[in-house]
């Protein structure tokens, strides 16, 4: 390693830094420098070289080829001739790293065996914790009597490896044999050296870990007998903590069998111990005040010591009984406001934010003082973590938000990253609902912050937070300076958001104000932003019509959902046909229907390929491809389209699926019809249907798909028109018809000549359920809804449901089969329920909104149902009763 390192010594001189031995490494280079370790007389020193390097690459993640792993492997082996100490520990470590990646491994035990038997400590350690890494649970029984030798060596090193390896073997399920050296490990923790005892302890624990009595009497029994290491008495304290944790619970005054131990264990000599307990006694659920002076105590002497790692302990401790006990910190004061100055910058945060969650009324003034010069010497992070300190305080005395808020205020303007920003606005809104008197001081503080504000983000939602809150303020008038400033000074985003603050003001100011915003606006109607000019156009026009009427415009409210507005928009924008003008009135109020589209790299995941994980793509529209069909493109998006139907068995030679698009004059059938054969191409393809039984049915119109070549799918339509007033529903025949050609697969040519053949495909049904569609917004409350209906909107009926006898299976199959969706969470029920009642709601085509409440209660063996449905229209309410039967 040194030799590698003097090579590289004349680039730390060039770039007049530490270069790192390791730089340039390639896993090429180092397995061809493997094949020194087959050499018949060894350069140990170059051997030893080479397998930090191999280790290095291993170590970082590179990646060995099975063939690669085991040749290298199989080398490093040849290296136990060698009797040169360090040279031996880097074999043992190669052997490990490389034991799972390479074949026949179990080879090498013979040499491990010899290694465990040698008169050297260090080999016998070693091979030890190889050979358990390395073992099955075979060979594990034939070398237990090593094992249990090594366990009561007087050597501290042979004894905690094996100890070690008894853990790696319980936790790779080859312990079954450890479980049998109790006795060993019992004795073992009687052994004089402190890490022998250490991994003893843990050992016995693991194998009694499944069962807890016996766990809690080893437990009694160590912590009457003590005497124990540091090591071992902290992770005493531990398991001690772990059963007090597992304890049932317990009333108040009632004694806890464990506490005596932890709180002896307050008084132990060692610091470890000391703060292990009492973070343990911390940790026990509901805890009381009195129980938890003694462990306040301890940690006052901790603030005051020399050693940071103890005050930084005390303080993380202290701050996490402020949550609970805040009031039992009294005695605390003085010695935690000494650690504000704390050289270590963690301590003193724990400290500040301690103290503000713990502090009085009347100490905030001389806190905030000592904190005003220390903020700007820390990081963001601990930054952050006082500023949710200050907002926990602000609500806990509201009298005092003006001197939290100023001192927010304060740091606002101050120095500080994103994230530091962003946590002071966010407890500036959060304050501003909790407090509603500071809503005028938090609005100036914002309104000041975005006049130097960096961050579009902030920008935008101070800009937001002022449109909303600042016209409500006795002064609107004041902040419109700074939202004006930004129409001029700031980027496309942030006018966006400046000009929609200004519409809100002058929307709920006087009309003076009004017409001054008005003026404004004007001036934006030539930015360079489509954005900033549609907003400050809709403005000026909202305004003009307040101007005109005296009731007040909520901008907000739209007569239809906004995601199918949106979609409706694209759609007609994108179109050929936009003679007609859009109206709102033809979108429709039902949910878009769609379907997750599987990504590249799933398809990859699938056919076992690795790929890295990333972001699912957004859904499909399932009404995509019938709105782009030039036939089928007037009658505009459907009012609902149905997820597909598998309409062939998988293993069949054409696969043929079957989405069903509602609309309010027809519905259209579109199969998706894939070709999995590569010496046929299809033309000509069209699905024809039988509607013998299916009433109502005026016109069917086909429209095929011209080619269907191998593995590239395919649509095809057909057209069911129905008579006026009537519901299209029940079975359809469906026959694939089509021209197939032969195709030579070698190169994709097909032959001139065709002849036409059909297939019978599955039936497919169209029923209720298709034809109501969920809401895309749920009322806000049923109730309303349901007395909006009326009752003489309201049919009744009832039934019983023989193939369930439990209400929470019935509730499922009743939303199926009605095609409605709950509201309110009434689809949620337990499992032990006799009875429920389901509040439901949907619409049917056309846009028939139907609202049903369905009563479902177990009757010997079987449920009874009682709907009650209510709609407008007479025809809805009679479609979704002809479902239940």
């Amino acid at each position: 390693m040194a030799a590698f390192v003097d090579d590289r010594k004349y680039k730390d001189e060039d770039y007049g830094g530490f270069v790192s031995p390791f730089d340039g490494i390639e896993k090429g280079s180092v397995l061809q420098e493997c094949r020194i370790f087959n050499d018949l007389h060894l350069d140990t020193s170059r051997c030893e070289n080479v397998l930090v390097r191999l280790l290095y690459l291993v170590g970082q993640g590179e990646k060995l080829s099975r063939e690669e792993a085991t040749e290298v492997f199989f080398s490093v082996t040849k290296l136990f001739q060698s009797a040169e100490p360090s040279l031996r520990r880097l074999v043992y470590l190669a052997i490990k790293e490389l034991a799972h990646t390479a074949e026949e491994v179990i080879i090498v035990t013979n040499c491990l065996t010899k290694d465990i038997n040698s008169d050297v400590d260090m080999y016998r350690a070693n091979a030890t914790r190889v050979l358990c890494k390395i073992t099955d649970a075979q060979l594990v029984q034939a070398i237990e009597r090593y094992l249990k030798q090594e366990i009561v060596d007087r050597n501290p090193v042979v004894a905690s490896a094996a100890l070690v390896s008894g853990q790696q073997l319980i936790s790779h399920n080859k312990g079954d044999v450890v479980r049998r050296w109790v006795n060993e490990i019992t004795q073992a923790l009687d052994h004089n050296d402190a890490m022998v005892e250490y991994h003893a302890l843990a050992l016995l624990y693991q194998i009694k870990s499944h069962d807890r009595l016996a766990v809690s009497k080893l437990v009694q029994s160590l912590a009457r007998s003590g005497g124990r290491s540091p090591m071992a008495t902290v992770l005493l304290v531990r398991y001690v903590a772990m059963l007090e944790l597992e304890s049932p619970p317990r009333a108040p005054g009632e004694p806890r069998p464990y506490f005596d131990f932890l709180s002896s264990s307050l008084r132990h000599r060692s610091d470890i111990v000391v703060y292990e307990a009492a973070r343990s006694i911390v940790s026990i659920p509901n805890v009381t005040a009195a129980e938890l002076m003694p462990v306040i105590s301890v940690l006052q002497l901790f603030l005051v010591q020399n050693k940071a790692v103890l005050r930084m302990a005390a303080m993380r401790t202290l701050a996490r009984i402020s949550m609970t006990h805040p009031v039992a910190l009294g005695p605390c004061q003085t010695d935690m406001e000494s650690l504000i100055g704390d050289s270590n910058r963690s301590i003193a945060t724990l400290a500040i934010t301690t103290l503000l969650r713990t502090g009085s009324e009347s100490s905030i003034e001389r806190l905030l003082k000592q904190i005003q010069n220390f903020l700007s010497e820390i990081a963001d992070v601990f930054k952050i973590k006082i500023v949710d300190a200050i907002q926990t305080l602000c609500i806990k005395y509201p009298n005092k938000y003006y001197t939290l808020l100023n001192f927010l205020g304060s740091a606002l303007r101050e120095e500080g990253g994103f994230e530091f920003k962003r946590a002071i606005v966010n407890t500036y809104v959060l304050l501003m609902d909790k407090i509603p008197e500071c809503k005028d001081q938090a609005l100036n503080h914002c309104a000041e912050f975005i006049e130097d504000c960096e961050h579009t983000l902030l920008s935008t939602q101070i800009l937001h937070m002022l449109g909303r809150e600042g016209p409500k303020m006795p002064d609107p008038g004041k902040f419109i300076r700074y939202i004006y400033n930004r129409l001029i000074l700031e980027n496309a985003t942030v006018r966006a958001a400046a000009v929609s603050a200004l519409g809100r003001f002058g929307d709920q100011g006087s009309e003076e104000l009004r017409h001054s915003v008005k003026l404004l606006l004007t001036q934006s109607l030539m930015d360079v932003d489509d954005e900033v000019r549609d907003r400050a156009a809709f403005a000026i026009e909202a305004l003009n019509k307040k101007s005109v009427s005296p009731d007040h415009i909520d901008v907000s409210v739209l007569p239809c959902p906004l995601a199918n507005l949106e979609a409706d928009l694209i759609h007609y924008v994108t179109s050929s046909n936009t003679s007609t003008a859009f109206s709102l009135d033809t979108v429709s109020k039902a949910a878009i229907y769609t379907a997750p589209v599987e990504s590249e790299k799933r398809r990859e995941r699938k056919a076992g390929l690795a790929a890295a994980p990333s972001k699912p793509p957004p859904p499909k529209d399932l009404a995509e491809n019938v709105m782009k069909v030039p036939q089928l493109s007037s009658l505009g998006r459907p009012f609902k389209s149905n997820p597909a139907v598998e309409l062939t068995e998988a293993e069949f030679e054409y696969t043929v699926k079957c989405l069903k698009h509602v609309y309010p004059t027809c519905t259209v059938l579109e199969f998706v019809i894939e070709n999995t054969l590569n010496d046929q191409l299809l033309e000509n393809v069209v699905v024809d249907v039988d509607t013998s039984d299916m009433a109502g049915v005026a016109e069917v119109t086909l429209i095929e798909a011209p080619k269907l070549p191998y593995a590239q799918p395919a649509s095809a339509y057909t057209v069911l028109v129905g008579e006026p007033e009537t519901y299209l529903q029940g079975n359809l025949q469906c026959t694939l018809k089509y021209t197939v050609r032969d195709v030579d697969p070698a190169t994709g040519v097909a032959d001139d000549g065709g002849f036409p053949d059909d297939i019978q495909l599955m039936d497919l049904t169209i029923g209720v359920s298709d034809l109501v569609a969920a809401p895309a917004e749920l009322p806000k409350s049923f109730k309303s809804a349901w007395d909006l209906m009326g009752d003489a909107n309201e049919l009744a009926d009832s039934c019983t449901l023989s193939a369930f006898s439990t209400v929470p299976a019935a509730v499922p199959a009743v939303m199926s089969v009605l095609g409605l969706v709950p509201c309110e969470g009434s689809d949620n029920v337990s499992e032990r329920a006799s009875s429920h009642i389901l509040l439901l709601t949907g619409i049917v085509v056309p846009g028939s909104q139907v609202m049903a409440r369905a009563q479902i209660s177990a009757s010997g063996g079987s449920v009874d149902l009682n709907v009650l449905i209510r709609s407008d229209h007479p025809q809805a309410r009679d479609l979704i009763l002809s479902n239940i039967a």
